[in-house]
């Protein structure tokens, strides 16, 4: 393609493209044409998806069906512990677990006789039936899909899908038909807050950067995504960069920048690969560089890498170091608005909330605002893992109540297992018990409970889980990713790591529980950043709705959960029949017993591993 020199000539490129993604709409009528998507993000790479596709390819043109079958490389379907996924267009087959081996299958069952091949199709455990639709699985019924549309749905390394999906009209309309102040009213009207964690309104940020006066700004795209088990950035990144890179020169426009970085982890080299791709294609094309569509308007964009530094994350920190500097937070005497990036008035938004923007120009300010509920409006992408059947990322309206997410998307707890907690916002978060699984999902409510939304980490906790050792493991996240610079952080979450680990030890005693709330609540509010203010909330939150289980630890020197070993003794029941077989896997060799006759555990020998446990047959060694 050759440069594109107006809105006009992208209009009806634009135009000229879209006939090629028609297969994949669920209103097309085109039964003798196929195209098969297959997931190509991290997920699905790591279990062999690319492989599917070069077979796929093979078997295709083995059977002759080259000229009415493609294959094509999608982003994240979202359904992650189901992947490698394959979904067959315009039938809307989903495929789920494919294997390489599979393809053969596929195109000679599905593509030659017309027959669905059951046994790669979804269990929907609720129905006891086999689902074959997307549209009609519990995981994404309630899913409202806006920051990850077209995530699944185009392949991220063709700036053609993107064109055809729209793509960078939006930043058309706005530098032609739209006044800056006209784009941040918009923002403005859709009530959209930043998905970073903070939750500041973006129409605001975006409005103070524009009034402050300075001949340079920037815009900052934060993707350093540092939270245990969080992709949500990562999938945007890797099914549709051009979204945000689209986004961001909208946000350029708005607030009067030229320049924009994009601050990445390392460890996301396909994010990194594709979006180097991405900006390159923009480039090329006239999308990003000098005289956009020939408005005047000149915006580049550049890749800054980060080492892997949770601290990195916060805004002032993530600023250091993209200037080389080390990535230590600032005294926020003043605003990035004022003074950010070089000491320039700098916009920054996550990933997340850049993937917003242009669904909002294009649908207008107040459709994304009848989304959600009255103070956080439209969706949120959450990372659902933990104890949870339907492991993936979702993208739910906001109001969703977490009882849905749980039992509905998530498929509820495996092994029927009870129900116990579940942590949000990642190490920074707080713990929300079963008594507020009714809750709905907003900033306010969760803040209430003394969680956070956060970026969108959602671990989910059964009854097997110890709180103190979830706070304690969290606590050791955030002490070995504190940068040191304050001393609460520093010094503080040590001492906290310290008590915390003296109960799970079995030698904590009343006080420690005392001296664990004052702490953290001095922490809380002395720390420099986010991140040292928000690390205690895991302890606290657990503090706070299970207090009973840190008093068995401290008092009855019990773990009701069974998960800290310090606390634990392994006892032989009745139901053994003395089969030998824990006394010959023991490797303390402290198990003694005589053939067809109940064995014993001498405790004071006993290292604790449970390998007695788990490989007794008749359920006859318990932990107490």
């Amino acid at each position: 393609m050759n440069k594109i020199r107006s809105f006009g000539e992208l209009k009806y490129l634009i135009n000229k493209l879209k006939p090629n993604l028609y297969l994949r709409d669920n209103n097309c009528q085109e039964k003798n044409k196929k195209e098969l998507l297959v997931c190509g993000d991290t997920g699905c790479r790591a279990a062999n998806s690319l492989p599917i596709i070069d077979n796929l390819k093979k078997e295709i043109k083995n059977a002759g069906l080259e000229d009415s079958v493609s294959v094509s490389l999608t982003g994240c379907f979202g359904f992650c512990a189901q992947g490698p996924i394959v979904r067959v267009c315009p039938d809307d087959i989903f495929y789920i677990k494919v294997s390489s081996d599979d393809a053969k299958e596929i195109v000679q069952e599905h593509l030659v006789n017309g027959n669905l091949v059951d046994r790669l199709l979804f269990l929907e455990a609720s129905e006891r039936k086999k689902v074959s639709k997307l549209e009609d699985m519990s995981f994404y019924k309630q899913q409202m899909r806006i920051a990850l549309h077209k995530c699944g749905y185009m392949n991220p390394e063709k700036v053609e899908d993107y064109i055809a999906n729209n793509g960078y009209a939006n930043l058309g309309k706005c530098l032609t038909e739209l006044s800056p102040e006209e784009v941040i009213e918009e923002v403005k009207l859709s009530g959209l807050r930043g998905r970073g964690g903070a939750g500041f309104p973006t129409g605001i940020k975006w409005e103070a950067t524009r009034k402050s006066k300075s001949n340079q700004k920037y815009v900052v795209c934060n993707a350093d995504e540092g939270d245990p088990g969080a992709f949500m950035d990562r999938s945007i990144l890797e099914g549709c960069p051009h979204k945000v890179l689209e986004a961001m020169a909208i946000c350029g426009y708005a607030v009067g920048a030229d320049t924009g970085y994009i601050y990445i982890r390392a460890e996301y080299p396909l994010a990194i690969e594709r979006l180097n791709l991405a900006i390159s294609q923009a480039e090329k094309l006239g999308l990003l560089g000098e005289n956009i569509l020939g408005t005047g308007f000149n915006f580049k964009i550049e890749l800054k890498y980060g080492a892997g530094a949770f601290v990195c994350g916060e805004g002032t920190a993530l600023m250091r170091s993209i200037e080389g500097n080390r990535g230590e937070p600032r005294m926020k005497t003043y605003s990035s608005t004022k003074k950010g990036l070089w000491d320039v008035p700098t916009c920054s938004n996550n990933v997340e909330t850049f993937a917003n923007i242009p669904p909002i120009i294009e649908n207008g300010g107040q459709w994304y605002k009848n989304i959600g509920t009255e103070n956080s409006s439209g969706t949120k992408v959450f990372a659902l893992g933990g104890k949870i059947n339907n492991v993936g990322l979702v993208e739910i309206p906001m109001g969703t109540t977490l009882k849905d997410i749980v039992y509905n998307i998530g498929g509820g707890i495996p092994d029927n297992k009870k129900f116990k907690a579940v942590l949000t916002g990642g190490p920074s978060g707080g713990c929300v018990p079963i008594d507020y699984l009714d809750t709905p999902i907003d900033f306010d409510n969760l803040s209430n409970l003394g969680s956070m939304m956060g970026s969108g980490g959602m671990l989910v906790l059964d009854e097997t889980d110890c709180m103190v050792d979830i706070a304690k493991f969290f606590l050791e996240f955030t002490v070995e990713e504190s940068c040191g610079k304050c001393t609460p952080c520093r010094i503080g979450n040590k001492r906290l790591l310290e008590i915390l680990t003296k109960i799970t030890d079995g030698k904590g005693c009343e006080q420690d529980l005392l001296d664990l709330e004052n702490l953290s609540k001095t922490i809380a509010t002395t720390s420099l950043c986010g991140l040292g203010k928000s690390a205690p909330n895991p302890v606290l939150s657990t503090l706070n709705y299970f207090y009973d289980e840190y008093k068995a630890h401290v008092i009855d020197k019990k773990c009701p959960s069974g998960k800290c070993q310090a606390l634990l003794n392994f006892v032989i029941t009745d139901n053994c029949i003395g089969c030998t077989k824990c006394s010959r896997i023991c490797p303390a060799g402290c198990i003694s017993g005589n053939v067809k006759e109940k064995h014993e555990i001498d405790t004071t020998k006993c290292l604790k591993c449970g390998a007695c446990m788990d490989n007794c047959k008749f359920n006859a060694i318990i932990k107490k």
